[in-house]
């Protein structure tokens, strides 16, 4: 049944999948549910600064915006890599892929959930050899169109396993690209990760990037693909990572870790996924904000 879905919804043109991403996400913000409580929780925490009116708009624009995301996914996981990589129309950065390759270290690319990761990861593998960590999702279907999807465009992934870890480690020893998603909360906090403040809220955050960091000496480099609007097109960023990223301490590298995806936050807000359980997982063990009353 999923991959039918998949299948038909990838042959609608861009602008279609767009239309049909604001429709449902704007009912998704309509209609009471846990993606919108979700953004709602993590909004309000990580940018109290804005007015209410304001976050709740927010609220409402990122809803929209992930369901473009959603909507998209199957016309790149199915399309043409040739064809999917012309909708980049633009590039920036003060400091490029290209030129921390040449150091010959390899690059950790590390690309939060902003716009469609899954188009830039594409454009990427076009550009050098990529190696992409995922996680595999519990449907063996959607895993496989994941795998097969991100695949077409020439991308290497490997899961989130001690044997992905090491593939990691091997791409990065031959000079290439590694791509991780670095907001994801690890599922345990013994060894895969540390408590850091994630716009001044403590989360559980990988340590993974600063050990590959560490080990290798590869360079890191932040990026997301920007979605513009009316279904102009794409835009790549590059920012660089924050000072402290490969620290000796866990917790001044996962702190630097955070402060570079809030950086490229900041600079997209309403295209990041806010719907995603990041502060699930207490330092304390105390009670999940997500099974609080919303005030």
């Amino acid at each position: 049944m999923i991959l039918c879905v998949v299948r038909l919804l990838a042959r609608f043109p861009l602008a279609a999948a767009h239309v049909m991403g604001y429709v449902l996400g704007l009912w998704f913000f309509l209609i009471p549910n846990r993606e919108r409580r979700q953004a709602r929780i993590n909004i309000d925490l990580c940018l109290p600064e804005l007015t209410r009116a304001a976050r709740r708009r927010l609220v409402r624009r990122c809803l929209i915006e992930n369901a473009k995301t959603l909507m998209e996914m199957p016309g790149i996981w199915l399309g043409k890599p040739e064809v999917l990589v012309k909708r980049v129309i633009g590039r920036e950065g003060r400091v490029t892929p290209e030129e921390l390759l040449g150091q010959g270290k390899g690059l950790i690319l590390a690309a939060p959930h902003i716009g469609s990761w899954e188009l830039g990861i594409h454009y990427l593998a076009r550009e050098t050899p990529v190696t992409a960590l995922y996680r595999p999702p519990r449907e063996e279907v959607l895993e496989n169109l994941i795998k097969a999807g991100r695949g077409r465009g020439g991308a290497t992934l490997v899961p989130t396993t001690p044997q992905g870890v090491k593939a990691l480690y091997r791409a990065l020893g031959r000079n290439e690209m590694v791509i991780i998603l670095p907001d994801q909360q690890p599922r345990s906090s013994k060894r895969a990760g540390v408590f850091a403040p994630f716009f001044g809220y403590p989360a559980l955050t990988m340590v993974l990037i600063n050990r590959l960091a560490q080990k290798t000496g590869a360079p890191v480099l932040f990026g997301y693909s920007q979605r513009l609007p009316w279904a102009g097109g794409y835009s790549i960023h590059f920012l660089p990572a924050p000072e402290g990223i490969g620290a000796d301490d866990p917790v001044v590298a996962a702190t630097a870790l955070n402060k570079g995806v809030e950086n490229c936050v900041r600079r997209c807000p309403e295209q990041y996924q806010w719907s995603y359980k990041r502060f699930s997982i207490r330092p304390d063990g105390g009670r999940s904000p997500y099974k609080q009353p919303l005030t």
